[in-house]
């Protein structure tokens, strides 16, 4: 059916179902249609899987023994990397309130057992085509150096661009449960939503204080929202002088304030192994062996253009 425009290669699909029968089914008919498909028992063995790779389409059923469909999906949506992955559920339930259910929880649609393989095929190719149209403006948008980001009406972050995202974690915005949320939820409650707010929605970090306003809505429950430093200066990026790409600069910004790999990745919205390998280009081209050397040319350099 479908290989990414982008590389070339075979979509990936993880199938998570505890039917042996509906696994048979859908693996026959992801790969007759050129799919390379995972499949998963159950909902932990999902978590596990997409730690390690991340497909371009997810089907969940919804009631399975263990951690159900719908507790899955939660779980799924909480890691970045997986925010524009979407996820379709198999169900049997085809009460409003359950499909409700599967919807809140960050799935993008359903389709009731037993399953027509045709219908299948063709909702996975609609969402697919959405997910990398999205992807693309998002990618435009991190290109651009936009400070964006949208959350739902609770609060939770949906998507933000990198430079955003770093901004919104030096806040703290990026835990479960961050600090300012319910004052953010509540501003929002007040904006205007048909037009851009004079408003400004006031957070600080340990160092600066941050600007919060309302763009526009970005879907039914989105809202797109822009981020700003009071500190201009307080972001140096380290690209230029030291040969990075920006991307680079901004994992070597955050390795030298003690990041982890895991941290870094989760900040940026990508998996442990990219960071790896960004980190790999970063040490030959600063000459360096290890994370701990390439810390300490960071923070030479960022005490130059500070001092």
């Amino acid at each position: 059916m479908t290989t990414s425009p982008d590389t070339g290669r075979r979509d990936i699909a993880l199938v998570v179902d505890d039917s042996p029968e509906t696994l048979r089914l859908l693996t026959d008919a992801l790969d007759d249609a050129n799919m390379t498909v995972m499949v998963a028992l159950d909902g932990e063995s999902a978590i596990r899987i997409v730690a390690q790779i991340t497909p371009d389409v997810i089907l969940l059923d919804a009631v399975m023994s263990g951690l159900d469909g719908f507790e899955t999906c939660r779980r799924l949506k909480q890691d970045p990397a997986l925010a524009q992955v979407p996820i379709i559920f198999m169900t049997g339930l085809a009460e409003t309130e359950h499909i409700v259910r599967g919807l809140e929880a960050g799935g993008v649609d359903y389709v009731t057992k037993p399953i027509v393989v045709q219908e299948m095929l063709a909702r996975i190719r609609v969402h697919l085509t959405n997910a990398r149209m999205t992807q693309s403006a998002r990618t435009a948008l991190d290109a651009a150096g936009r400070f964006l980001f949208a959350v739902d009406r609770e609060g939770q972050i949906a998507w933000a661009t990198p430079q955003a995202r770093n901004l919104l974690a030096d806040a703290g915005a990026l835990a479960v449960a961050w600090p300012h949320r319910n004052d953010l939820t509540a501003w929002l409650a007040g904006v205007p939503l048909d037009a851009p707010s004079q408003g400004t929605f006031r957070m600080r970090t340990p160092t600066e204080e941050l600007h919060v306003q309302y763009i526009s809505r970005s879907g039914p429950n989105e809202f797109l929202l822009r981020i700003q430093s009071t500190d201009p200066g307080a972001k140096v990026d380290l690209g230029p002088e030291l040969g990075l790409t920006t991307r680079e600069a901004e994992v070597l910004s955050w390795l030298s304030k003690g990041k982890t790999n895991r941290d870094i990745a989760q900040i940026l919205g990508l998996s442990p192994r990219t960071i790896d390998k960004h980190l790999e280009q970063i040490y030959a081209k600063l000459g360096v062996e290890n994370r701990v050397a390439a810390t300490a040319v960071a923070i030479q350099k960022l005490g130059m253009k500070n001092g």
